[in-house]
């Protein structure tokens, strides 16, 4: 997976896992953060969420048509500035409960919507435009595996920061985070509680309450407001190190920028022969049918912020015993995921060497893993809502090496699933996720509980093959089948895609509280089967067309019949 690799690869993934960790540690405390300093409730807070989100990713349509313009080194340096000042602007102290506040929040989601469309998709086509070397071009999927790795690499450790700045501000002035006291505090504000509910609740936590309880309750959403705002100063840092990494690594990719557009012979040497407008019609018609169908894999998959977030935080035990305890500590998940690569090294070196290196930090992980079950206490008490969010980037990286050789396996076979397939087992398995979700939730009276974190932790897990069944090979194809002078266009058609599967994560949210919630994740299977039925029906078409094509759309059906072989 990491031999025969051009050198930047490396550097742009490096460069998107900075703006990543950066990007996860604001979007793991938004929907909270929201709801602390503003006092919304679930709707509304949903409802920007989700807006947000799909701002994020429909921007990079805009950002790829400039790019197409302008230049795509360009763009991804530009991106970075626009979201620092972004970020920058989040993270200004700000009063609580006031719309002045709201305004300046608005003005910097718009500079990080903005600032992400230029960056986001650019880079990405930018790792595709590496591949058009035949040196490297069979090396294409395991490297979008690898690129998407490494955005989770950085995710994965975002909610632990979050979690920490929220706790260092809280820490500083004696007081500490529970997650009813931010929605309790703002019903005092609104005079819908009496002040001994708010002050009884603060003991329990091992906190008084002396003097005037709204002053009390103000001041604890200030403090928790600041703790998060130092979590969006980070995510400036951040993009910081990302600038540094793109630039000191310029010399690894500065062959495939082609900013003149006179040079034709460089950039035919990087595109590829000119297509006739029957070729790029019948490649854009094909994405377009692609984009269509994922948009609502990604109105499930991205609940992880929205109703997930909620359950965590409503329905689910703040405490963890025996071995999930230390699935709360980010450095055993680490641990974990050196484990899994040294293990498959240990199978696929060919020296004595690499054997023994394998199996010495296969001995090193056990110890660690045992170090962390022995010394964490037990049970772990006070999880935060944010935490679980590590979940699904820690089954990404430790999950890439696993789906990598079990496809492998296959394609050596001539049994791997097409593109179109993968989509659909991707909804099906989605839809078992909820499942989960489902049966967890019926022991709930309405949407307060105590349940055992692990359903959370298990529906991460099968949300984890479900986005590994489409998400890292969908941008691999992608940028195999667009048209050479529309790469940043259909790169960012499919994010445009997945921002219509963002805003209708509002949807669910808008019902949390007026169903039951085994419904609410009654209803969201159902959409999951149904969407895996209608891929299955239309992409059987579309594999039909492809395979029956001839003339100048043959090239079409072997691109897509290339991209579906070779996925994973």
């Amino acid at each position: 997976m990491f031999k025969n690799q051009p050198a930047g690869l490396y550097v742009l993934a490096l460069a998107n896992t900075g703006e990543r960790f950066g990007y996860y540690t604001m979007l793991a405390i938004f929907l909270l953060y929201l709801q602390a300093k503003f006092g919304f409730d679930s709707t509304v807070s949903g409802q920007i969420y989700s807006i947000f989100l799909a701002m994020v990713y429909f921007m990079p349509l805009i950002g790829g048509w400039v790019a197409d313009k302008w230049s795509f080194s360009k763009c991804v340096v530009s991106g970075m500035a626009i979201m620092f000042a972004g970020y920058a602007v989040m993270s200004i102290p700000t009063g609580i409960r006031s719309t002045s506040s709201l305004v300046i929040l608005c003005a910097a989601l718009l500079l990080i919507s903005i600032g992400t469309g230029l960056f986001k998709g650019n880079l990405q086509v930018m790792v595709g435009d590496l591949y058009n070397d035949r040196r490297y071009s069979g090396q294409r999927d395991a490297a979008f595996s690898l690129f998407y790795m490494a955005i989770n690499i950085g995710s994965m450790f975002a909610p632990m920061t979050a979690t920490a700045m929220t706790n260092m501000a809280m820490k500083a002035k004696g007081l500490v985070y529970n997650a009813e006291l931010p929605g309790l505090c703002n019903q005092l504000l609104d005079g819908k509680i009496q002040p001994g509910i708010l002050t009884e609740k603060a003991a329990a936590c091992g906190m008084t309450v002396s003097g005037d309880a709204s002053a009390w309750a103000s001041d604890y959403i200030t403090v928790l407001s600041t703790g998060y705002g130092y979590a969006f100063a980070v995510a400036c840092a951040s993009l910081i190190v990302s600038f540094l990494i793109y630039f000191l690594g310029r010399k690894t990719y500065a062959h495939i920028i082609s900013d003149k557009k006179s040079d034709k012979k460089e950039a035919a040497a990087t595109t590829g022969p000119e297509l006739t407008p029957a070729q790029t019609k019948a490649r854009v018609v094909a994405l377009m049918l692609v984009f269509a169908v994922v948009i609502f894999f990604w109105m499930v998959f991205h609940q992880n912020g929205a109703t997930l977030t909620e359950f965590a935080k409503s329905c689910t035990s703040p405490d963890a015993t025996g071995w999930t305890r230390i699935g709360f500590n980010v450095w055993a998940l680490l641990s974990i995921a050196v484990g899994v690569y040294a293990l498959f090294n240990l199978f696929q070196a060919k020296s004595s060497r690499g054997k023994c290196i394998s199996v010495v930090i296969l001995g090193l992980v056990t110890w660690a893993l045992w170090y962390f079950y022995s010394t964490t206490p037990d049970p772990v008490s006070g999880i935060q809502p944010q935490q679980y969010q590590q979940f699904n980037p820690f089954y990404v990286v430790a999950l890439t090496p696993v789906s990598l050789a079990l496809f492998g396996w296959l394609a050596g076979r001539k049994k791997e699933p097409s593109a179109p397939r993968k989509i659909g087992y991707g909804m099906i398995m989605a839809a078992v996720a909820y499942g989960v979700m489902m049966l967890g939730s019926f022991s709930l009276a309405g949407t307060q509980g105590n349940v055992s974190p692990n359903w959370l932790i298990s529906t991460y897990l099968l949300l984890t093959f479900a986005e590994l069944l489409l998400s890292p090979m969908g941008i691999s194809f992608v940028s195999k089948v667009a048209p050479p002078k529309l790469k940043g266009s259909m790169m960012g058609g499919w994010f445009a895609a997945t921002a219509i599967g963002n805003y209708l994560v509002s949807i669910p949210m808008l019902l949390w509280g007026k169903i039951p919630v085994y419904v609410l994740w009654i209803i969201l299977i159902a959409i999951c089967l149904l969407s895996a039925a209608f891929i299955f029906s239309v992409m059987k078409k579309l594999e039909s067309a492809t395979a029956d094509s001839n003339g100048p759309e043959a090239e079409l059906a072997a691109a897509e019949e290339t991209a579906a072989e070779a996925e994973a």
